[in-house]
């Protein structure tokens, strides 16, 4: 799994918990936008393709409602390692300055982001325990960077 994580130096230091809360409230835009584009798709598929009113809602716990909450958790797990992977920065990241790496500084795999990703949702789930623990590690890491092999720097302003 996670190997102990190399130590952070003068121009890359790990990233502080309050830092990453706002980054992920600033990505809410973007996902939220993701999520209503989804659900609208899902209400013209279960009006047109089900015969139903457009005015009735999809019936709450329904499989169609987790199949929806489903796809919304892949396309925000979509939008996350994507922008990881290609430039290690969400939306939300830039701004602040945050971006995810491995522990030696290199872009990390596919798997290592998902594996980010579905740590980081259970920690969200759990009240953003996982997330908390960065206040009280030594090296800043989170659950979801220690079970991933992943940390979050910050990157030096350009002069």
């Amino acid at each position: 799994m996670a190997t102990d994580p190399a130590p952070s130096t003068p121009d890359r230091p790990s990233a502080y918990v309050g830092r990453r809360l706002l980054a992920m409230t600033y990505d809410l835009l973007p996902v939220l936008a993701l999520w209503l584009l989804l659900s609208a798709v899902f209400t013209v598929a279960y009006t047109w393709l089900g015969h139903h009113h457009p005015r009735e809602n999809i019936a709450p716990f329904s499989p169609l409602q987790w199949l929806l909450w489903a796809s919304c958790w892949a396309v925000t797990g979509i939008y996350a390692t994507a922008s990881w992977r290609r430039g290690g920065q969400t939306l939300g990241m830039r701004p602040w300055r945050l971006r995810v790496e491995a522990m030696d500084g290199s872009v990390p795999g596919r798997k290592a982001l998902w594996l980010r990703y579905a740590v980081a949702t259970v920690s969200v789930l759990a009240a953003g325990l996982g997330l908390w623990w960065g206040w009280f590690d030594r090296d800043r890491l989170t659950c979801h960077d220690r079970a991933s092999g992943t940390r979050v720097v910050r990157v030096p302003k350009l002069r």
